[in-house]
């Protein structure tokens, strides 16, 4: 392919990396509206979010393994239909329920365009200098979309109304579509993976339940029949899941890598950093709107330092893990983390607007530092060639962790009114600091052990990926 076309390429995958990043944050500032327009309140609107997230987190793994077997650009055409049908049907949805199912869906269509597209741009960039240049613009698209997501969802719903968040997907699939099928090629791994199905049913249950006992455990009573056999179904998951993958040839997630600390440490820290980025969304959004009457517009628009400090340190980011290791940066993550969730800890009805935004900038910053080493901490916890699946399950763990902040800070603000919504909202702010301080051990953590040099230039590639 000449240059332009493998660019052109790049420029259709991260289209649809932006859909995936920005359906993660873009409901966020519009759930008041979609509580009014669907009469529900705030424990429903949990679910609105996290039933994209779930699905799309459970899936991610398998359907990477999917367009290895039947074709990337086949795959990515069908998640980029999925898609856009959910999201038309999340535009139409005539009540909660059917907003959840249809976002549900929205999620399996994703989990076919992040890992696939991915995939396409790193076969089509067989020179390793121009694959390492776009993977670093897919990582600044990645964090610019979650960023982004507030400050676009809020003028969209100021405008048009919280259903034009999911009509907007329908042209950006359509153009996707088209320049798919015109520019990029359709590639196969040369040995596919088998599948995986009882692993990816236990993981889905898995990850589905403990979200669950999270949003509705503060509705039934913690200590009732319902909250207590959904703990053992989560329980008895997690241990099934853990033993049917230790027993596979060919596993979804292999269990046994997870004895690394390095590794361990790069996954962890990746639910940490989601978490402290969906909760502080989340609680910004109820705060704003609830506490302060901020428009959808002026509350998503109070965003903008956070989006602007994720998309300035993305790519900032990933030139500090290819120069001098993943440990400065992730230092950095963690301290901006920590200090941007206890600057709002004592979070009152009349905080200065001035203090929100400097806490939302250093959320920002700590979020967008964090990607690149987390990835990186990951692959160098590994062997060479199990690069690919250290990005696939880091990638599933920063899912998994926009679902778990969800959850977690919606349960403290749910059923709260407005007067006390500031006082119950500060919980979370010390959950975002806490979420610092775990990817401070994770730097920690990523020490190089003595006499040994982690091989940086050949890892910051695949770092930037993520």
């Amino acid at each position: 392919m000449s240059r332009r076309r493998r660019w052109t390429v790049l420029a259709v995958c991260c289209l649809s990396m932006f859909l995936v990043g920005l359906d993660t944050t873009v409901v966020n500032v519009g759930l008041p509206a979609i509580g009014r327009g669907l009469d529900v309140g705030t424990r429903s609107l949990e679910w609105t979010v996290d039933a994209y997230t779930v699905v799309l987190a459970g899936l991610l793994i398998s359907s990477g393994a999917l367009a290895d077997r039947f074709g990337r650009r086949r795959v990515f055409q069908w998640g980029l239909t999925v898609f856009g049908l959910a999201s038309l049907a999340c535009a139409l949805a005539p009540s909660v329920g059917a907003l959840v199912a249809a976002r549900a869906v929205q999620g399996a269509g994703a989990s076919m365009l992040s890992p696939v597209a991915l995939a396409i741009v790193v076969n089509a960039m067989p020179d390793p200098r121009e694959r390492a240049q776009a993977i670093g613009v897919w990582a600044s698209v990645f964090g610019l979309s979650m960023a982004a997501g507030p400050v676009t969802g809020g003028a969209l719903v100021a405008g048009l109304g919280w259903r034009s968040l999911f009509w907007i997907n329908a042209p950006v699939v359509v153009a996707a579509l088209v320049l798919s099928a015109v520019f990029v090629p359709e590639s196969r791994a040369p040995k596919a993976r088998r599948p995986d199905v009882p692993g990816q049913l236990l993981l889905i249950v898995t990850i589905g339940v403990w979200v669950g006992v999270l949003i509705e455990g503060p509705r039934v009573g913690w200590s009732s029949p319902a909250a207590l056999t959904a703990c053992a179904v989560a329980v008895a998951a997690t241990a099934g899941f853990v033993r049917v993958e230790l027993r596979r040839p060919e596993p979804l997630i292999d269990p046994r890598l997870f004895r690394g600390p390095a590794f361990s440490g790069a996954v962890l820290g990746a639910v940490a950093v989601f978490v402290a980025l969906n909760a502080a969304l989340l609680l910004n959004t109820f705060y704003l709107q609830h506490t302060r009457g901020f428009s959808p517009l002026a509350a998503g628009t109070a965003t903008l330092p956070m989006a602007a400090g994720a998309m300035l340190c993305a790519p900032w980011s990933g030139r500090l893990v290819g120069r001098v290791g993943p440990r400065p940066p992730l230092w950095l993550a963690g301290g901006f983390l920590t200090a941007g969730g206890l600057c709002l800890a004592g979070l009152g009805p009349h905080t200065s607007l001035f203090l929100l935004l400097f806490a939302y900038l250093l959320i920002g910053v700590g979020f967008g530092f964090a990607n690149a080493p987390i990835t990186n901490t990951a692959v160098g916890g590994l062997p060479p060639d199990r690069a690919g699946v250290a990005g696939a399950i880091t990638s599933t763990a920063r899912q998994a962790g926009a679902a778990l902040g969800i959850a977690l800070a919606g349960g403290l603000v749910a059923g709260t009114g407005p007067a006390g919504l500031a006082r119950a909202s500060r919980p979370g702010w010390f959950l975002v600091a806490a979420c610092g301080v775990v990817v401070l051990l994770v730097a920690w953590a990523a020490r190089p052990k003595a006499g040994v040099r982690n091989e940086v230039q050949g890892t910051a590639e695949v770092a930037r990926a993520r």
